[in-house]
């Protein structure tokens, strides 16, 4: 088995100022057609930057600086990189065949990893859309762009599945179509879905890639990754509140322990791989990577001994059929013609917020499933994967169940789970190295095995779930994201005595910036996540976006260029 969750829980013990996600300048190569050539393993295991970009640099000045974007290999030149990303892959793609023990078990480990998150999401999307999406259609989402995207991405690493920010958004837009503008709901999310696809279409037409990634720095990702560990820890509070008011008192304290046990045993299950001499290392291994998936099964079981069987619990809604999970629907196509004109255009103004979320959602996800320390070899397809998602949110769209999107952090999680040693030659020398095994099988089975689980027989298994325990891998997700984030080691760094803190590189004067860095971190993060609970909710994405530009022309003007170079791109270090 792979060693993808003992990578990721080692980040736990490494200093915070050594942990990161790489989306800086020259972690975003610009997808080539070229053959694949073996990668020089210290090359690849380290990128330092000496450069910090503190402006839009392809911004042009004059007229004719803006009509020469257009041309040759300029940054908007249209299809450029659809082009290239399209001839590299075709070259190869025969070679992403290939098979072996180690990616079966990736198969197995990222079906877990993909599937036990999305049914937590359907849970509270069933609650809060009024049972227009629920287990069913996060499933469907789930296997069927899973299985588009291992066939015909540019990067088969990158998993596609349900996120929390898009929960957060279908959630406020179908409250704002029940109280504010009374039009039905699905057929207006169709039409976001459809105009979000023409709006990657276009994205990846004019290279957004090239012109954008290369400005995305860990201040915006780290306030993203917090973001959603905050948003998963509420959610799990949601679910004990809706526990509380639906059963009987003795159900909710039980729920409580459900959610809480489920939580532990997970956590701890995780550090198994610490716990030599105890079991043999592939027991201890697996019981790392499915630490979840045996936490959940076991508080699965629970409620059904003795007495506790006769609790009133609440379990996550099914189908019993393959149908929609709403009542009064019969087929998964939505009737999106049906919309009033006026709300069809209307439309637009949501679907340029989704676009604006996948795209930074694939982009990220697609990154960090393609770090340096991977060693990939083959050629990326950024333009290419943004079209096919485009693609992909539209048919999500007109068959009535939520878009899948890039995930963190079962993308890079993915490529964990592919590691193993390889000897290449590098200048006439023999040097092994880590690298993952570049395939379409692991993230295809692993799609297909989700999209067994609409058939009603695997629904109903399903359904067997309590919601507490759902609420407990809320949390899970929550810690797990949480505890790699540099944000959380900064903020134990702010209640260190200054006398035990680690020794700064000349340059920087003192902890005092840094922790102002981390604190406006912590309140921006607030600040976006108690929009989400106005009526101006579906626009926080947008706000996520702006912190780019405001990186890039304000902050500098605060914070040294020795601070920022030591905040925004830490030394590459293994995990």
């Amino acid at each position: 088995m792979s060693n993808s969750t003992s990578s990721g829980k080692t980040l736990l013990a490494t200093p915070p100022d050594e942990q990161y996600m790489d989306t800086s300048p020259g972690s975003t190569a610009p997808s080539t057609g070229q053959e694949p050539i073996p990668v020089d393993p210290e090359k690849a295991l380290s990128s330092p930057q000496d450069t910090i970009p503190n402006r839009f640099h392809f911004l042009p000045q004059t007229v004719h600086e803006a009509v020469s974007l257009f041309r040759g290999d300029k940054a908007l030149a249209p299809f450029r990189l659809l082009r290239s990303d399209f001839e590299g892959r075709a070259k190869i793609y025969h070679t992403d065949w290939g098979f072996n023990q180690l990616i079966l078990a990736s198969a197995v480990f990222v079906f877990f990893t993909n599937l036990l998150p999305g049914i937590t999401f359907a849970s509270d999307l069933y609650v809060l859309t009024g049972g227009n999406y629920g287990a069913i259609e996060v499933v469907f989402s789930t296997g069927l762009c899973g299985i588009i995207f291992a066939l015909f991405s540019g990067q088969p690493l990158t998993i596609l599945g349900v996120t929390g920010p898009f929960c957060i958004l279908s959630e406020r837009i179908y409250a704002l179509c029940q109280e504010d503008f009374h039009i039905p709901y699905l057929p207006f999310m169709a039409w976001a879905c459809i105009h979000s696809a023409w709006m990657h279409w276009l994205l990846a037409i004019f290279n957004a890639h090239d012109w954008t990634m290369k400005y995305v720095t860990t201040f915006s990702t780290e306030i993203f990754s917090l973001l959603n560990s905050v948003i998963y820890f509420h959610k799990a509070v949601q679910e004990l509140e809706r526990s509380h008011a639906k059963t009987s008192f003795a159900s909710f304290l039980y729920s409580v322990i459900g959610c809480i046990g489920t939580f532990l045993v997970a956590v701890t299950l995780s550090t198994a791989n610490s716990w030599a001499p105890l079991f043999h290392k592939y027991v201890r291994m697996g019981l790392a990577e499915y630490a979840a998936a045996i936490s959940i099964v076991i508080f699965i079981a629970m409620p059904h001994i003795g007495e506790l069987n006769d609790l009133d619990q609440r379990r996550l809604p099914v189908s019993t059929s393959f149908r929609p999970t709403f009542p009064e629907r019969t087929h998964f196509i939505v009737e999106f013609w049906t919309l009033p004109a006026s709300w069809i255009f209307a439309a637009m103004l949501p679907g340029l917020i989704i676009t604006t979320l996948f795209f930074f959602d694939v982009e990220v996800s697609t990154i960090c499933a393609t770090l340096s320390r991977y060693n990939i070899r083959k050629p990326g397809g950024y333009a290419w994967d943004v079209a096919l998602l485009g693609t992909t949110t539209a048919l999500c769209g007109v068959l009535g169940i939520p878009p899948a999107n890039g995930l963190l952090p079962q993308a890079p999680l993915h490529s964990e789970s592919l590691l193993h040693s390889e000897e290449v030659e590098v200048n006439d020398e023999i040097k092994t190295i880590r690298t993952v095994y570049e395939q379409r099988w692991s993230h295809l089975l692993h799609a297909i095995g989700i999209m067994l689980f609409v058939s009603p027989p695997f629904m109903h298994v399903l359904g067997l779930t309590p919601t507490s325990v759902l609420a407990g891998l809320f949390l899970y997700m929550g810690e797990q994201s949480l505890s790699v984030n540099p944000i959380l080691f900064r903020f134990f760094h702010m209640l260190t005595p200054s006398s035990e803190l680690p020794q700064l590189p000349n340059g920087i004067k003192g902890y005092g910036r840094i922790h102002m860095y981390t604190l406006l971190q912590i309140v921006i993060t607030a600040g976006i996540f108690a929009i989400t609970f106005t009526p101006g909710a579906p626009v926080f994405p947008v706000i996520i976006v702006l912190l780019v530009p405001i990186r890039l022309n304000v902050m500098n003007k605060w914070w040294s260029k020795e601070t920022l170079k030591r905040m925004l791109y830490p030394p590459p270090r293994e995990g």
